[in-house]
C-alpha cells in the first residue's frame, strides 16, 4: 500500500503484524471476508484475494472460540503461502472469543455496546450517578485482563462503536445519539490509557452518512479534549452495493479524509470483498489530490439549507452563482450552483467517486442549492443518478428507496448479494422508505438503526421481519420472506404500486 494522505490530523502509530497503522504512516485499506471462518481453506483462499487486490488489513468473524482457533490455522496458511498479511477478528457479545482470538491475530475488534455489557433489549433502565459509576468499573474489571493478554501477545484492540449497537446502559443515559456512541468509545479508551495500553485504533459507524460525519467529527474533539491521538478506522456501515454504496461510502470517508481525519478505511459493499478495495483506493487517492490542493472550505454548517436543484433535471434560474469545485474562495451571497467538471481520462466509476467526495461534502453541511455534473464517462441519465444519489446520501433531497445493507461476513444466514437485488427489484420505487437487508442479528436489528423495515437472518433458512426495531414475525422460511415484506409495508400504508 503506498497511498499517504499529507496534512493528517497526528495520531499515535500503532503496530498490526507488519504494518504500522497512524503517525506519519500511509492510509491503510481494509477489508472483511464473507466465507464461514470455520471454512479455513476458504477463508484462507478469500485473505489472499483480497490481499492480492490491495488490502494492507482483512478482518474475519469470529462467533465463538472454536471460529477464534480457527483464525490461528487461516493465519498458519496463509504464512505458508508467503502471504503475510494481518488479521483481525470481529468479536461481538462473546468475551471469551476475544480472549482466545487474541493469542492467534494480529488485531481483535470488540465492541464496547456488547463486550462487557449483556445484550441490547431497548430497555429503559435508569441508573443513579453511583450505579453508573459503578458499571463503569464493572467494564474495567472485564477489560483489564484482555488488555494485559494483548499486550502480552502484542496484539492490537481496535475498538468498533457502530450506531444501533449501543448497550442499554448508554442508551439510557445519552440515547442513541452521536454523544452516546462517542462515549461508548471514550469509556474504554480511557481504561486502555490508565492501563498505558495504547495499541487501540477506534472504528466509530452508522449507515446514516450524517450521523457517521458528525460523530467522528464529534470523537475527534474529545480525544483532542482528553489529550488522546489513537488512530482511525473510517467507514460507512451498512452501506449498500452498487453506485448507492459507493457514493455514500465516498461522501462520508472522503469529507473527513479532506479534513485530515482517518488512518485506515474500509469501503463496506454488499459485493464480493475484493470489489472494495478498488473503490477504497480511488477514495484515498482522489482525497489525497484534494487535500494537497485545497484551497477554501466553508466551516460549520449553512444555518437554511434548501433542497437542491439538478442541472439537466431541471432548469437552474439565471440568478444562480456558479461556483466551480473544489472552491478557490468564498461561496457567493445569494443562491449557489455546485458545479463538478472532471476530463474524459476519468472512468465512470472514478467519476462517481469524485464528485460524492467533491460535492458530497459541502452538500453534507448544507451548502449549495443546486448541482451540476459534467463528465464525458456518463451519459445524461448516468450523471443525474450520481447527482440524486449524492443528494440522498447527504439528506439533502430524497428520491429513491435506501437500502441499509451488511456486506456480509461468516455469520451471513443467507446468500446476501441475491437477496437484496430480489428485494430492491420489489421495492425500489418507494421513494424515501429505508430498509434494511442484514445477514444475522448482530447487524439486526441494532446496526440497521435508520431502517423503517427489516429483513434480517435468524438462522439457516429462516428469516425474521422488523419494523423499526421490533420483530413482527420471527423464523420465516426464507422463500416466504420477501412476500410478507412487502405485507408488512402495506399493513402500515407505505406501499404504493409500481408505475408500469
Amino acid at each position: 500500500m503506498k497511498t499517504g494522505l499529507i496534512k493528517r490530523r497526528h495520531t499515535i502509530s500503532v503496530k498490526v503484524g507488519n504494518v504500522e497503522i497512524g503517525s506519519e504512516h500511509p492510509l491503510r485499506l481494509q477489508s472483511m471476508t464473507n466465507t464461514a471462518t470455520l471454512d479455513v481453506e476458504a477463508s484462507a483462499a478469500q485473505c489472499r484475494r483480497i490481499a492480492e487486490a490491495g488490502a494492507d488489513i482483512v478482518r474475519l468473524t469470529a462467533q465463538g472460540v472454536s471460529h477464534a482457533r480457527a483464525l490461528g490455522e487461516i493465519r498458519s496458511k496463509l504464512r505458508a503461502a508467503g502471504c503475510d498479511i494481518p488479521l483481525v477478528a470481529d468479536i461481538h457479545f462473546n468475551p471469551a472469543a476475544a480472549f482466545a482470538a487474541a493469542e492467534e491475530v494480529e488485531k481483535v475488534r470488540i465492541n464496547p455496546g456488547n463486550f462487557a455489557d449483556p445484550g441490547r433489549t431497548f430497555k429503559k433502565l435508569e441508573y443513579t450517578d453511583e450505579e453508573y459509576a459503578a458499571e463503569i468499573e464493572r467494564i474495567r474489571c472485564a477489560l483489564l485482563p484482555f488488555i494485559e493478554l494483548c499486550r502480552s501477545r502484542g496484539t492490537a484492540i481496535r475498538l468498533g462503536v457502530n450506531h444501533g449497537s449501543l448497550s442499554d446502559r448508554i442508551m439510557s443515559r445519552f440515547g442513541d445519539t452521536p454523544a452516546g456512541m462517542v462515549e461508548s468509545a471514550m469509556e474504554y479508551l480511557r481504561i486502555c490509557r490508565d492501563a498505558d495500553f495504547v495499541q487501540v485504533i477506534i472504528s466509530i459507524k452508522a449507515s446514516n452518512v450524517l450521523v457517521m460525519v458528525e460523530t467522528v467529527r464529534l470523537l475527534v474533539r474529545a480525544m483532542d479534549a482528553e489529550d488522546m491521538h489513537f488512530p482511525l478506522h473510517l467507514g460507512v456501515t451498512e452501506a449498500g452495493d452498487g453506485e448507492d454504496g459507493r457514493i455514500k461510502s465516498a461522501v462520508g470517508i472522503g469529507t473527513l479524509l479532506c479534513e485530515g481525519i482517518g488512518d485506515t478505511i474500509r469501503v463496506s459493499l454488499s459485493e464480493a470483498p475484493e470489489a472494495e478495495l478498488p473503490v477504497a483506493r480511488m477514495l484515498a487517492d482522489h482525497c489525497s489530490r484534494r487535500l494537497a490542493n485545497e484551497q477554501y472550505m466553508p466551516q460549520g454548517r449553512c444555518d437554511n439549507p434548501t433542497q437542491p436543484l439538478v442541472a439537466g433535471l431541471e432548469d437552474i434560474p439565471a440568478n444562480y452563482h456558479v461556483c466551480d469545485v473544489p472552491l478557490n474562495g468564498p461561496l457567493p451571497e445569494g443562491k449557489v450552483l455546485l458545479r463538478a467538471i472532471y476530463p474524459a481520462s476519468m472512468s465512470a466509476d472514478e467519476v462517481t467517486v469524485a464528485a460524492a467526495v467533491d460535492l458530497g461534502r459541502l452538500l453534507l453541511d448544507g451548502y449549495g442549492d443546486a448541482i451540476e455534473i459534467q463528465a464525458p464517462a456518463l451519459d445524461s441519465a448516468r450523471i443525474q443518478s450520481l447527482a440524486l444519489g449524492i443528494l440522498q446520501a447527504t439528506r439533502r433531497r430524497i428520491s429513491r428507496t435506501e437500502y441499509i445493507a451488511c456486506p456480509g461476513c461468516g455469520r451471513t444466514l443467507f446468500d446476501l448479494q441475491a437477496t437484496l437485488a430480489r428485494v430492491k427489484e420489489a421495492t425500489g420505487h418507494l421513494k424515501g422508505l429505508k430498509i434494511g437487508v442484514m445477514g444475522c442479528i448482530v447487524n439486526g436489528p441494532g446496526e440497521m438503526a435508520d431502517a423503517d423495515f427489516g429483513y434480517v437472518g435468524a438462522a439457516a433458512g429462516c428469516i425474521s421481519l422488523y419494523k423499526g426495531k421490533e420483530c413482527i414475525e420471527r423464523n420465516i422460511p426464507a422463500d416466504e420472506a420477501l412476500p410478507r415484506l412487502i405485507n408488512l409495508i402495506k399493513a402500515n400504508g407505505l406501499w404504493v404500486e409500481p408505475q408500469k
